[in-house]
């Protein structure tokens, strides 16, 4: 071979090195990674869960603090604590309701509690929100309307004392006669009914010499029909009330049905009706065993036996249901009722 060839050959083996040295290399980080939607080889050493690293980071949940963990368990021993001593009171007055021997008739007892009968119901009848309950009731009352069991006059503020035409039931559309005419206010105790009367006084002030208004000390399965002394209406002539209002007076009654039929006779027989807000037995078994432990106590104590089967003493009666409803797990009844088409008003 000549010079001449063996110096093209080495020039020609020197561009080539010079042109691989200047080519782009790739780099590392595209070296590792995967083609897309693929999932990188491992070798058969490599712990598996190491594919899923980028997919499942680590977990970022923060342990309990020992302070947490102390306040944890001192609230849990508490409420734990707290559960003990209902238990127990519970055990303690079923125990003493049982061994009391409470007559049916427990009347007497709210000439005891007249005075301080207001602030002991109060809150309870806020929590369960009755002051909504007893104004729909009472304001579904019109003409001549008799209240028994009054009480110390809870419902007095929500009577309407301006009698007139106008729409009764908003869903039928019905027009009739809305507004009270007069009010007989009955309570066998006395003490209740001297409270009830002064606070209709600071109540209705102007109705007090209408002589639209009547307190009387009663008994409801005697009650008679309409006073003399109210304004004379049509209803009194005949001897009927438009309208018959009770709330939460059956469990305290010696004879609810008997008292209940009697006060059908005295409401008109067309279109007169009895309006009743009582409490008693419950939608659910387990809060009737309740209710059952404890009644002979709380009937001793307030003059109210609060376990009665207010449905079934409706149907005894034989008074017509107009319209029911339940609330409180079903211890708060509402009834509006009216007499059997062939009743008539007693003279």
């Amino acid at each position: 071979m000549s010079a001449s060839r063996v110096g093209r050959a080495g020039l020609k083996s020197a561009k080539g090195a010079a042109s691989a040295a200047a080519a782009p290399r790739p780099s590392p980080k595209h070296k590792l990674q995967p083609p897309s939607g693929t999932t990188p080889t491992l070798s058969k050493r490599a712990n598996p869960l190491l594919t899923n690293f980028h997919n499942h980071p680590p977990s970022t949940t923060t342990l309990l603090t020992p302070r947490m963990m102390t306040i944890m368990g001192v609230s849990i021993l508490g409420i734990s604590t707290y559960i003990g001593y209902l238990y127990a009171s519970y055990t303690r007055e079923v125990t003493h309701s049982q061994s009391l021997a409470v007559s049916s008739d427990v009347t007497d007892r709210y000439n005891r509690t007249a005075r301080t009968f207001d602030a002991d119901v109060n809150m309870s009848e806020t929590l369960m929100r009755l002051g909504s309950k007893r104004r729909e009731l009472v304001q579904r009352a019109r003409g001549d309307v008799l209240e028994v069991s009054c009480g110390t006059g809870r419902n007095i503020e929500y009577y309407d004392f301006e009698p007139r035409r106008g729409l009764v039931d908003e869903k039928k559309g019905v027009v009739g006669m809305r507004g009270c005419q007069s009010v007989t206010f009955v309570d066998l105790s006395p003490q209740m009914v001297e409270i009830a009367e002064q606070k209709f006084k600071e109540v209705h002030p102007e109705l007090v010499r209408s002589g639209r208004v009547e307190f009387r000390v009663q008994d409801a399965a005697q009650v008679t029909p309409p006073s003399q002394k109210l304004t004379n209406t049509k209803q009194r002539q005949r001897g009927c009330f438009d309208t018959v209002v009770q709330t939460m007076g059956l469990c305290s009654l010696p004879d609810p049905v008997g008292t209940l039929r009697h006060l059908g006779t005295l409401v008109e027989p067309q279109r007169g009706e009895i309006l009743l807000l009582e409490h008693g037995r419950s939608y659910y078994g387990w809060l009737n065993r309740v209710l059952d432990n404890l009644a002979p106590a709380h009937a001793d104590r307030h003059g109210c036996w609060w376990n009665r089967d207010i449905g079934e003493i409706v149907r005894e009666s034989g008074l017509e249901v107009v319209e029911e409803k339940r609330w409180h797990f079903g211890t708060t009844w509402k009834y509006v009722l009216r007499p059997p088409r062939k009743a008539a008003c007693e003279k």
